[in-house]
């Protein structure tokens, strides 16, 4: 599943997820800059839970840089459950929100 959010007739976000099993796993969340601390990413978020209201589980990953996503996810009621180091300077952290 593919969302999107418009504005004046341009794609301003947009969040995908699949089901696999019990679990919705959520990718690429993205909001344009300048729309940006709006909301826009957290209704993106609601709707996809909402789409899977049949799993029991959301899991998603960010780096371990990426504050604002960090911010937004635990805001949410994510917790980070796993962290995978790929390289010194990347480390992707795994969030997951059991329902």
């Amino acid at each position: 599943m593919i969302l999107k959010a418009e504005a004046e007739g341009k794609i301003i976000g947009s969040v995908r997820a699949y089901k696999n099993n019990n679990t919705c796993y959520i990718g690429k969340l993205i909001v344009d800059p300048s729309y940006q601390n709006r909301g826009i990413g957290q209704k993106l978020m609601k709707e996809i839970e909402n789409s899977y209201s049949d799993v029991s589980r959301f899991e998603l990953f960010t780096g371990f840089k990426d504050e604002k996503n960090i911010y937004l996810y635990n805001k949410l009621g994510y917790k980070v459950f796993k962290e995978e180091k790929l390289s010194p300077e990347l480390t992707f952290l795994f969030f997951e929100k059991i329902i």
